[in-house]
């Protein structure tokens, strides 16, 4: 039951200021998802200051996203009790003394916990944003402002090479952390103003439980894949880790099935269109960050770009999203959403295939149509897909759809850096005849070979998820006969 019966709605005040409320909501969704991926350009750098192989730098990134995951659905059900709009607030606040703090790190366990204080922080804020906005704005614009959320999500993800690239060369990689400060600061000064109390709440029990098995099960779950390409999957600790997990995540949905207040209501997943547009999500991400973290290693390595050069070059992908993903959310309200995100995924399939064919001697030209249709495949998708999980879903469990739809892309990310890093290696591997971490100087065919696999695996994931959507459309316009003739 909710506590406050009245709506956003029906103040006017509030619906005044709803679109600077969403920028205050953008700016925080930017910065959380960027740090996900900006790191990415500057592991070159790090790897080489800091004497280590790309599989330990690693970490960095991914240590960020495995604390996203972890704590992502425990503060979503607690936004949902205590109020999305307060932590989103106090998360806000975590993430910029979490950025301040990974700058001023001098070592990599240091600048690892100082990742996982800022993850807490983007945790809050990415687990209730969507929920905010799909509270305070009517039907008519919902679509269009849960657009915009969906474009800053995909663009913080994967602007973060682009913008990296150019911190790192101009200033040094401590100020791809340090920039958050000024930005956030003013965000925070900004959302404390128009952001307003909260109305809906429901009267829950937080599932404790729940919240530790399944932070165990993230935790040695991507522990073990990414320690496994250290030192292999046979080793019998990655095979302990992994099975531990799988019997955490069981243990999960058994509590949950049995808890009268999970912390992951599964009843959610019940509607086809909802679990369908979730699985899509994953799957796109997933395809994307295979690009985000090979695409930085082959501008430099291969194309003997500086970061600087590097980073102007991907900066086409989130450029073509910020002009694409706008005009997908606003006709998602007027046309729907089907039909949208199946055509951004045969798009973003023809990328992929593209981005597969290139080699050293590629054209700065062509290497940017690739990414640049890369973005406007993103684009086209993300806006009606996240329009399309928000509004199947009861407005008491807002907070928890969201963080539901925050977690599956950051598993997504996750995923796809870990099987675009285990593909890269295997390949190299098989190619060299021993063991391969990292780059082997004087043998850009060898990394070449490993990335053509990547990426063609990314574009047969894309296609799953483009026969996906295929199948949702058809329903829906199945739907809308029936409706019609009835």
């Amino acid at each position: 039951m909710s506590s406050i019966p009245a709506t956003y709605q029906e103040n006017s005040d509030i619906q005044k200021r709803r679109w600077m409320i969403l920028i205050v909501l953008n700016l925080f969704t930017f910065m959380a998802t960027l740090d996900g991926s900006i790191v990415n350009i500057a592991l070159p750098v790090l790897s080489k200051s800091l004497g280590l192989p790309i599989a330990q730098i690693e970490w960095v990134t991914t240590g960020y996203l495995m604390a996203i995951c972890a704590a992502i659905l425990f503060f979503g059900k607690l936004g949902d009790i205590a109020g999305k709009i307060r932590i989103f607030k106090i998360g806000t606040v975590v993430f910029i003394i979490g950025s301040l703090l990974c700058g001023l790190s001098t070592t990599l366990p240091l600048l690892i916990a100082s990742r996982v204080i800022q993850a807490i922080g983007a945790s809050m804020t990415m687990a209730n944003s969507q929920g905010i906005v799909t509270d305070i704005f009517p039907a008519s614009e919902r679509g269009k402002a849960l657009g915009f959320i969906g474009t800053f999500v995909s663009l913080g993800s994967i602007a973060g090479p682009s913008l990296g690239g150019i911190i790192v060369s101009s200033l040094g990689w401590e100020y791809i952390f340090w920039v958050n400060v000024p930005i956030g600061l003013i965000a925070i000064i900004l959302g404390w103003k128009v952001l307003p109390k909260d109305l809906v709440r429901v009267q829950d029990k937080i599932d404790i439980p729940g919240s530790i098995l399944f932070a165990f099960f993230i935790v040695l779950l991507f522990a073990g894949l990414l320690l496994g390409q250290q030192i292999g999957y046979g080793d019998t600790r990655i095979v302990i880790s992994l099975v531990v997990a799988v019997c955490a995540f069981a243990a999960f949905i058994w509590v949950e099935i049995r808890k009268t207040q999970p912390l992951l209501n599964l009843s959610l997943f019940k509607n086809p269109l909802f679990s369908v547009s979730i699985l899509c999500g994953f799957l796109v991400f997933a395809a994307n960050f295979c690009f985000n973290i090979i695409a930085p290693f082959y501008a430099q390595n291969m194309l003997n770009l500086s970061p600087f050069d590097a980073g102007f070059l991907l900066m086409l992908l989130p450029i073509s999203m910020v002009i694409v993903a706008p005009i997908s959310g606003a006709l998602s309200d007027k046309i729907g959403s089907e039909l949208l995100t199946f055509a951004g995924l045969i798009v973003m399939v023809v990328a992929q295939i593209g981005l597969a064919k290139l080699h050293a001697g590629s054209s700065v030209l062509l290497v940017g149509l690739w990414i640049a249709m890369l973005g406007i495949g993103s684009g086209l998708f993300q806006s009606p897909n996240n329009s399309l999980i928000m509004s199947k879903v009861p407005r008491t469990q807002l907070g928890s759809a969201g963080s539901v739809n925050s977690l599956i892309r950051n598993v997504g990310m996750v995923v796809g850096i870990t099987l675009a890093t285990t593909i890269l290696f295997h390949v190299m591997s098989n190619e060299a005849g021993y063991r391969v971490t990292g780059l082997i100087p004087g043998r850009p065919d060898i990394f070449l070979e490993g990335m053509h696999v990547v990426f063609m695996t990314s574009a047969s994931i894309c296609f799953v998820a483009a026969v996906l959507t295929g199948w949702r459309l058809i329903d829906a316009r199945r739907v809308k006969m029936q409706a019609e003739k009835g």
